[in-house]
């Protein structure tokens, strides 16, 4: 009797458990490499944001996406680890739970301005929202790629957080390379377009600098040069330093609208590509293997020489930089 009773008492607790457990799909990486590094509160390498600075990009990436998950039917969840000295970020599935982990140690190294940060967020949630390509198998089929989360979060989610007027303040680089300011110039009309564009372009070659020093590039990237490698097959992973700063311009100068959603299926949707007449803002073919029937491109989609000649742009721009301006490392 007594082995029959203990026999029912773990199968009780067995069963609970399995009713309990709601398996969680977690992304294979996050916004970078898994690394070692660690950047505590008050150490020597705490350049970054401040807490209140990294609250504020939060509270806006949340009071844009928690409507949007919710239409979802899905309830979007931003871990605010500030005081986890962990240089990443992280997006999950689970349950109805879609989440995405913030680490104060990113926003604490001295690369990350708001709008980088915003950017990184943004990556995140574009695993969530970013559409096809997704990844391969039951791990991953539920997120979009590495690169195309990049490209989704300045094609959509930067834009979004950038019309929000608690954005104005964010800090960002204080020089604006002039390529982008060519390029954002080239593809929009409208001014706040423009400075949109520019933020996002500027916001990913500020985290570009974090992307280099992880991998140990002895490269700094540059928009003018362009990764010219070509994949035979969709690239999953994390693309290289310079592929990637090539995607963040292309999402940034992409005309396609905000409302103009992306599909978790049709690579074309809501995105630039050749086969629906775009000749800008198209993917890397560093990362991304478009489908047999998209035409293929005649060069690569970056103005590899233009804006070396220009000057720095003027004060238009001043309104929306923040007082605490990122110096560079």
């Amino acid at each position: 009797m007594v082995r029959h009773a203990v026999a029912s008492v773990v199968g009780a607790v067995l069963l609970a458990a399995v009713l309990l457990y709601t398996p969680s799909r977690k992304v294979c990486e996050g916004f970078l490499p898994e690394n070692d590094m660690r950047i505590d509160v008050g150490s020597f390498e705490d350049k970054g944001i401040t807490q209140a600075q990294f609250n504020n990009v939060l509270d806006v990436v949340e009071k844009i996406y928690k409507p949007i998950v919710a239409a979802k039917g899905a309830t979007l969840v931003i871990e605010r680890k500030w005081d986890d000295g962990t240089v990443n970020a992280y997006a999950q599935q689970q349950g109805g739970k879609w989440m995405i982990s913030m680490f104060g140690g990113l926003a604490r190294h001295a690369a990350v301005t708001q709008d980088g940060f915003a950017l990184v967020a943004c990556h995140e949630m574009a695993h969530h929202l970013g559409g096809a390509p997704k990844g391969a198998g039951w791990f991953g089929s539920w997120a979009s790629i590495e690169g195309q989360a990049d490209y989704g979060g300045n094609l959509k989610c930067l834009r979004k957080v950038f019309t929000d007027l608690a954005s104005a303040g964010f800090t960002r680089p204080l020089a604006d390379d002039p390529l982008a300011v060519e390029a954002c110039d080239k593809a929009f009309s409208s001014k706040e377009d423009k400075m949109i564009c520019l933020r996002g372009s500027m916001g990913g070659k500020s985290v570009s600098a974090l992307f280099k020093a992880l991998s140990n590039d002895p490269k700094d990237p540059q928009f003018d040069t362009p990764d010219p490698a070509v994949v035979s097959a969709m690239y999953e992973k994390h693309p290289k330093t310079q592929c990637r700063m090539d995607t963040y311009l292309q999402g940034s100068i992409c005309g396609r609208t905000v409302s103009e959603e992306v599909n978790d299926k049709d690579v074309f949707a809501g995105t630039c590509n050749k086969k629906t007449g775009q000749t800008v803002g198209i993917r890397p073919r560093c990362w991304y293997k478009p489908p047999a029937d998209e035409p293929a491109l005649m060069s690569v989609p970056v103005m590899a020489e233009a804006g070396k000649a220009l000057s720095a742009p003027g004060s238009a721009l001043s309104s929306l930089r923040g007082s605490d301006l990122w110096k560079g490392l």
